[in-house]
């Protein structure tokens, strides 16, 4: 039983969704089952402590110097796998597109445009002539073919490609709408 009066005609019902969507409580819950989902992605788990402890206690009494697992790892093993643990794959494959760009796609391109942005497989790359972007338009499929096979995997799902940007006319934090400065040339 709520404490709550009963709505009267004037006054629109509030649906639970409209409220439970919009208070704080259910936006840090989310935010929390968002976290926990990605963890669990990369392959974190929930335990109690008792749990643990007792999970540690097993794994110290089960250890002997010559069982199987006990040799040296190598130290690029122990790289890879912190960077899949702590989900830093993809981050460190995008760094790699960017900073090994010219060695990639060559430098006759290279000369001509450079990786600006990578967001969600969409990379944009910004030409320095109109001529170039249009060029660089034609040839998206194979420049994202390269990255994909220099890299393993299909890390550029798209690849945008922008012009020179023209020179802005427009100085201080006020403007006036009209030509600009070519309005007065005639």
């Amino acid at each position: 039983m709520s404490d709550a009066p009963p709505p009267s005609g004037d006054e629109e019902p509030v649906g639970e969704e409209t409220t439970a969507a919009n208070s704080p409580e259910d936006l840090a819950r989310q935010a929390m089952e968002r976290a926990r989902a990605s963890a669990r992605l990369r392959g974190a788990y929930r335990t109690t402590p008792k749990a643990g402890r007792r999970r540690r206690e097993e794994k110290r009494r089960s250890s002997r110097p010559f069982a199987p697992g006990r040799d040296p790892a190598a130290m690029s093993e122990a790289v890879d796998a912190l960077l899949r643990r702590m989900g830093w794959t993809e981050q460190i494959e995008i760094s790699g597109v960017m900073s090994r760009w010219r060695e990639v796609v060559g430098d006759q391109i290279a000369d001509h445009c450079e990786p600006l942005t990578f967001d969600e497989g969409v990379l944009t790359v910004k030409a320095s002539s109109t001529a170039w972007a249009t060029q660089l338009g034609i040839m998206s499929g194979q420049i994202r073919h390269r990255i994909n096979e220099e890299f393993g995997r299909d890390i550029v799902r798209e690849l945008k490609v922008s012009g020179p940007t023209a020179r802005s006319w427009t100085r201080g934090q006020r403007t006036v709408r009209g030509r600009g400065p070519r309005d007065t040339y005639g």
